[in-house]
């Protein structure tokens, strides 16, 4: 039961919501959110959340992200309060279309399907519910701030289940925020998601920032005084802020770049939004501000951005340029109306409600039409499709030119295969090249912003499994997949045929012992597979009599081999692992763990493990984006893992370094390496052009704290200008 201060404080929270709406609501709306409210608050009366708070917190202030973050309105709000409803009590999604409508009870019904997490089966569920995402996106945003709300109040939850929540929230929700406009939940998303999975690197970037925040200030005062004073010349009505980077964008661009935070120049952008003047176009305006602005401060002219003529996928508009500030430093400036600033603001809620005044149709409608076609497809696997749907959902835009003219929108890093299936199946199924401003070039020519495309078609070209390789949008990889999974139907459908007829010449019937005998013998894992290569001639049935009369593996050898083993002297032992404490990472269990190949870690990197099905531990560096897929997809079989001290093990390690060339560097280097450290080299491979010399050393590192040691050491090196750790 509640006690008097928590009933005091849930309805505090519940009036505070009321007030959060920016338009006056009616009687007849507020009656129907006091309805939900008083519903949810009863059917949740005694559960409480992991923090020891009353359940009903959590809905209430999802419903207040939905209203003050987002923008939606009552419907969204009344299906925010009641969204675990279903999922945790007794009561039926009937009850709640009875008591408040069908449309209320499909948002319901969508949150409910999409509640849990993205394994296998939640992945399926996932692209059930992406299907409304074209008719009815409010479902993925309530989606979005039940998940922010969680972010927000996660630290009550044990360890695996933070590491697989935020691994969830950067792999699909943080990008598909970013895709619908919501840039200041994205960016909190990905904020808070750092916070648990790397609280050491969270704290120092923060503190870093803090300690920015005065000479911050005082750039943005001292750079927009000029601007402020040109602008009031013209009569404009605006306000100018400035709008540091966010702690995940720094840490992102520290790792992609290979840059410390003080190496990072665009800590800063300003941010000037005007109201517009009455009978001037909005985009003239913007220009004439970007010109006033270029008047006083010299510009990069390989960094103006023109999003006013051709928006965003997701609905953004504002003009970015990038100028030389008073202090040396280049700047961002972005120029908005204030239509522009909600919809950058609050995404796709409010570039709708513009729509409904007049706003032609956009690219993220016609984004969104493309996803309802690509989920329609029932033969699709779920976590590929997942997999492609993410990673469209960050993509830049290019724009590209039929030759009519017409005007397309494709992800940067667009082939040409991928602009054929853009137009129309068929037409990617057929295509054997273009001319892409009439040269020639192959379907896997990567596209430029302005070119203009012809692609070029043959009949009898069919795709082949290479086009995977040359494709990069979901739709294109879907496409192709599907074609493939035609050519295979007839292929079972002929091997099934192929093979009945023989078992029968043998007297022999298609049973499933039978079936699983052939699968073995031949390494496969389906009798689809077993039918599909028949069908295809890889598979041949002229000794079919002789393989259905090898005898069976010993029982006994089976259950060896399906067990988990480790050490030659312990072939019946099984691994236990008990989840509720760290895996030592030490020499003696160094046959239970296998350090995994796409990231390489080495003692002192913050690690996390997998339980893998070969029966070891798989160490991923915890930044790994493989590990990051695993642990949204895979969060049961999470392990925490930590390093132990050990002066036996040695790590293969590689490491990048560049400089200025002269007599003697190779030597001064492998001098540090070997004599100084003591450090085995696999291979050193260095090479100087004009006088810059570059090179990869692969070594046997200890731990990360000889690594940095090492680097330090070789920065010092005369000539050397940078030494970072590189992925092997």
């Amino acid at each position: 039961m509640q006690t008097e201060i928590e009933k005091r404080e849930i309805e505090d929270l519940f009036e505070d919501l009321l007030k959060s709406f920016t338009r006056p609501l009616s009687a007849e709306n507020e009656q129907l959110i006091r309805k939900a409210f008083q519903f949810a608050n009863a059917a949740h009366m005694g559960i409480r959340r992991k923090s020891g708070e009353p359940y009903i917190i959590h809905p209430i202030a999802v419903a207040k992200i939905v209203v003050s973050e987002i923008g939606l309105g009552t419907k969204s709000v009344l299906a925010a309060i009641l969204h675990d409803v279903v999922e945790d009590t007794e009561y039926t999604l009937e009850d709640i279309h009875n008591m408040f409508g069908a449309k209320v009870s499909s948002l319901v019904d969508g949150l409910t399907k999409l509640s849990g997490t993205f394994d296998s089966n939640q992945a399926t569920n996932f692209r059930k519910m992406l299907l409304t995402l074209s008719d009815d996106v409010r479902v993925i945003l309530i989606k979005i701030a039940d998940r922010l709300h969680n972010m927000r109040t996660l630290e009550s939850m044990p360890y695996q289940k933070q590491l697989k929540i935020t691994s969830e929230t950067l792999y699909i929700l943080a990008p598909l925020a970013h895709r619908l406009g919501l840039y200041a939940i994205k960016s909190e998303l990905e904020d808070l998601s750092l916070k648990y999975k790397n609280p050491d690197v969270y704290q120092q970037i923060k503190i870093k920032l803090q300690s920015e925040e005065e000479r911050i200030n005082y750039l943005v005062f001292d750079f927009s005084k000029p601007i402020q004073e040109k602008l009031h010349e013209e009569n404009f009505d605006f306000t100018i802020s400035g709008r540091p980077k966010s702690i995940y964008s720094i840490w992102n661009k520290m790792q992609t770049k290979n840059v410390t935070f003080d190496e990072i120049y665009d800590l800063l952008a300003i941010r000037i939004v005007f109201k517009p003047k009455e009978g001037i176009s909005e985009k003239r305006q913007s220009f004439d501000i970007l010109s006033l602005i270029t008047d006083i401060y010299t510009p990069k002219p390989d960094r103006i951005r023109d999003w006013i003529t051709i928006p965003k996928a997701n609905g953004y508009e504002a003009l970015h340029v990038t100028v030389m500030g008073p202090q040396g430093q280049w700047v961002e400036v972005q120029i908005r109306t204030e239509r522009m600033d909600e919809i950058a603001e609050r995404g796709f809620a409010a570039h709708y409600r513009y729509k409904e005044e007049g706003a032609s149709e956009s690219e993220l409608d016609k984004w969104l039409i493309k996803i309802r076609e690509l989920l329609r497809n029932p033969e699709s696997d779920a976590l590929d499709f997942l997999d492609e749907f993410k990673l469209n959902l960050y993509s830049q835009e290019i724009v590209i030119f039929t030759p009519k003219g017409e005007m397309k929108m494709l992800p940067k890093g667009a082939t040409v295969l991928d602009c054929a299936y853009d137009i129309h199946s068929e037409l990617g199924n057929h295509c054997i090249g273009a001319k892409v401003n009439h040269i020639l070039v192959p379907m896997s020519h990567v596209l430029k912003s302005g070119d203009q495309v012809e692609i070029l078609t043959s009949d009898k070209q069919t795709p082949k499994p290479s086009w995977i390789e040359s494709a990069i949008t979901a739709r294109a990889k879907s496409k192709i997949r599907d074609s493939f999974k035609q050519e295979q139907k007839k292929h079972i459908e002929e091997g099934r045929n192929q093979l009945n007829e023989q078992l029968e010449k043998l007297n022999v019937k298609p049973a499933s012992n039978t079936l699983k005998k052939l699968i073995n013998h031949y390494g496969l894992h389906s009798k689809e597979q077993l039918y599909a290569e028949i069908g295809m001639g890889l598979v041949s049935l002229d000794n079919l009599e002789t393989t259905l009369l090898e005898k069976s593996v010993n029982k006994f050898v089976k259950f060896w081999k399906l067990s988990f083993v480790f050490g030659s002297d312990k072939k019946n032992e099984t691994l236990v692992i008990d989840k509720k404490k760290p895996f030592l990472l030490n020499e003696e269990r160094k046959a239970n763990f296998q350090l995994a190949s796409c990231c390489n870690p080495i003692p002192g990197d913050d690690v996390v493990g997998f339980a893998s099905n070969e029966g070891q531990i798989m160490i991923h560096n915890k930044s790994c984006p493989e590990a990051v897929k695993l642990m949204s997809s895979h969060g049961d079989d999470i392990i925490e893992a930590t390093w132990t001290k050990s002066k036996m093990l040695y790590y293969l390690t590689h490491i990048y370094i560049r400089g200025f060339d002269h007599q003697g560097i190779a030597n001064k280097i492998t001098n540090v390496i070997s004599n100084e450290y003591g450090i085995n080299m696999r291979s050193i491979n260095l090479d100087a052009h004009d006088g810059i010399f570059e090179g990869n050393l692969y070594l046997y590192i200890q731990n990360t704290d000889l690594l940095e040691t090492l680097i330090t050491k070789l920065l010092n090196i005369k000539g050397v200008d940078t030494v970072s750790r590189k992925e092997i």
